[in-house]
């Protein structure tokens, strides 16, 4: 079994990134992504030996894409691994996942909910992942050659906040040399994923090109600090972009804002606008420069502008929404809400907008018709069944299916605050 002792990445360079990555409960339990491969296999010793010593444990989630036939066994090989050293596993075997244009993107969506689905069910709220420095500076590259500019170059957080948990990368500044050196001492394989050596992608392309495999090089490292250093520009600007909305916003339960009509920096506008349109990501603040200046009514990138007594609204665009998507606990809608997955729909239900049916409810509610039609609602075949931001039908139904707002950056480094009671009188009617 590893020990504090026997590595000078567990005593030293890992339990200081995980002091940074806190708070934790006193006895933590974590949960730890394993593909199986040298990485994550290093970082789930180097977590158990970490929470152990707080008198915490470690659940390993190993991902089985599905994608190659020797899948599955490598999936068991993990855990059998892991289960020697002690450390629980789960597998979690993906189904539906196919080669075909954007797989990438497609196995991360798929691998990130069910990591999530897995740490919710067992309680957990901390997800480690194992990226480490080589992969931290071929993120670097990455972004700088798709111009996403110098908030793209601090790459990837070693701490982001979701919905539902924590992602904590404490490995981000150790090279995968160090990694490896600590399972050959420890006595534990791992498997060598090929895909990782295929250069019809465009990171093994990079690494091949970096020339510097074992992460240690001064090149590494260079591009490691450029990427810290991007990231503390990038945590002070969203400081700035909270301080700045929480003066001037005022973001309803209902999934829009309420803005003073004061002129926004364009990162503040930015960041509002991706959470009332639920996007991945955000607008380029040059896109919005002209209306952070002077705000006023217009259609962008997914919402509308629209007046107010209190200045303006910042709604959903209803020709934008996603379309209806299955109602189970933990489902997200037009990446705006979310049912909890405490919550008990009715089987066969989908949840998806209110839509034109927002006009029989208007008496429900002084919320504005722009605001109603992009409500969600719940729907069997074609009845309504559901409305829980208007109470229809009761609140005994409503209280089985209660959504809520979740923007894409709720949590991490989220620039608003939720906040309720602020009126405002529109064209469309009364907003309390």
């Amino acid at each position: 079994m590893i020990t504090n002792d026997e590595s000078l990445i567990a005593a030293g360079a890992f339990a200081e990134a995980m002091a940074g990555l806190g708070p934790f409960e006193p006895a933590p339990r974590v949960a730890v992504a394993v593909s199986g491969g040298a990485d994550s296999m290093a970082l789930s010793l180097l977590v158990a030996v970490w929470a152990r010593a707080m008198g915490g444990s470690v659940l390993a989630l190993i991902v089985d894409h599905g994608l190659r036939a020797e899948s599955a066994t490598e999936a068991g090989e993990a855990a059998s691994r892991l289960q020697a050293c002690g450390i629980a596993p789960r597998v979690l075997r993906l189904t539906g996942l196919v080669h075909g244009p954007g797989l990438a993107s497609r196995a991360r969506a798929m691998r990130f909910a069910a990591l999530t689905s897995a740490c919710a069910e067992a309680g957990i709220v901390h997800l480690l992942l194992g990226h480490h420095a080589a992969d931290q500076a071929e993120t670097v590259l990455i972004r700088v050659l798709g111009g996403t500019g110098p908030t793209g170059s601090a790459a990837m957080p070693a701490l982001a906040e979701g919905a539902q948990i924590r992602l904590l990368r404490p490995l981000l500044r150790i090279p995968p040399l160090d990694l490896r050196a600590y399972l050959l001492r420890a006595g534990v394989a791992w498997t060598e994923d090929p895909s990782n050596d295929d250069v019809r992608a465009l990171r093994p392309r990079l690494r091949m090109l970096r020339a510097d495999r074992e992460g240690a090089g001064a090149a590494t490292s260079a591009l490691v600090a450029a990427s810290a250093a991007s990231g503390a520009a990038r945590a002070d600007q969203d400081a700035l972009v909270a301080m700045l909305l929480s003066e001037r916003v005022s973001f309803r339960p209902e999934g829009f804002a309420v803005i003073d009509g004061r002129p926004l920096s364009p990162a503040a506008l930015s960041a509002l606008i991706q959470a009332v349109s639920g996007a991945a990501f955000p607008p380029s603040p040059r896109q919005v420069a002209a209306l952070a200046a002077s705000p006023r009514p217009a259609t962008l990138a997914g919402t509308r502008l629209v007046p107010s007594r209190d200045g303006l609204l910042l709604v959903r665009e209803a020709a934008a929404m996603g379309p209806p998507v299955a109602a189970l606990p933990g489902a997200v809608w037009d990446g705006r809400f979310r049912l909890p997955l405490k919550s008990s729909p009715p089987a066969g239900a989908v949840l998806g907008p209110l839509g034109g049916e927002a006009a029989k409810l208007r008496r429900r509610s002084p919320l504005p018709a722009s605001v109603l039609y992009t409500l969600p609602a719940l729907r069997c075949g074609q009845s309504l069944i559901a409305v829980p931001h208007l109470l229809y039908p009761d609140e005994e139904v409503c209280g089985r299916v209660p959504l809520i707002v979740c923007p894409p950056r709720a949590a991490s480094g989220a620039p608003f605050h939720i906040a309720q009671g602020r009126g405002c009188q529109t064209g469309e009617g009364t907003l309390c």
